[in-house]
């Protein structure tokens, strides 16, 4: 049995000393690694990320994680990668890694991606110079994903995100708001590459399930949808995630 536990969202501030470390209480009896979706921090500053480091210390199994939008806000988001790297989590932008779970490799490949939107409201690269480069900025992403699960060789593969491949989990926020939440290129990517499961956050209102086109299955694993200091999947070997 292989056992992931997933958050995102944690949103790490100055003030946050003390405060998530006490929801982790317990991880490693329940998981075998853990994975972080994006927005670690509240503005995106080093000095944050060494206080979720410091949070994160006694967690005792292997910590992955993707950056989110408030970890680039301050245009600091190499050095919080770095403050976050110097702690022993691995944080992945069009990368992977390969964990030994009991004699099980599980690959993890991750990326920020970014929004877009999905069929019948998605962007297109036509237009204006900051149209184009948003569309290609979520197609470069979706690319390097795809190679990156891809190139995995491992007896699961997870596809770690921020922004959502799937319009399922964006279920309860503002359909206005869906092309800021993700895309269908993602979705497009995990397919073509093929996955066991998609985890991502970003969106605070949205739902917990949802599936790509091609039946990988995708979990929202934001704080605030799942409402726990993290949520645990399980794979048997020849089993989907329960």
């Amino acid at each position: 049995m292989i056992r992931v536990a997933a958050v995102g969202d944690v949103h790490v501030g100055l003030d946050s000393a003390g405060r998530l470390a006490p929801r982790l209480a317990g991880l490693a009896d329940h998981a075998d690694l853990f994975l972080l979706a994006g927005d670690l921090t509240h503005r995106g500053r080093p000095e944050e990320a060494k206080v979720l480091a410091e949070e994160l210390r006694g967690v005792g199994v292997p910590v992955v994680a993707v950056l989110g939008n408030h970890d680039y806000h301050s245009g600091e988001q190499d050095a919080v990668a770095e403050a976050l790297g110097l702690a022993g989590v691995r944080v992945l932008e069009g990368e992977a890694v390969v964990v030994e779970v009991g004699g099980r490799r599980v690959g993890i490949a991750g990326s920020k991606g970014f929004g877009g939107g999905f069929a019948g409201a998605a962007a297109s690269d036509f237009g204006e110079p900051e149209m184009k480069a948003f569309v290609a900025h979520t197609k470069a992403l979706a690319g390097r994903l795809e190679r990156a699960l891809a190139g995995l060789r491992a007896d699961r593969k997870i596809a770690l995100l921020h922004y959502s491949p799937v319009a399922d989990t964006l279920a309860g926020e503002p359909r206005e708001l869906h092309a800021f939440l993700g895309s269908y290129l993602l979705a497009e990517a995990v397919d073509r590459a093929g996955a066991d499961l998609v985890l991502h956050g970003h969106a605070h209102r949205g739902s917990r399930t949802g599936a790509t086109p091609g039946g990988v299955p995708v979990r929202n694993v934001a704080a605030p949808v799942i409402g726990r200091g993290y949520e645990v999947f399980r794979f048997d070997v020849t089993d989907a995630p329960a």
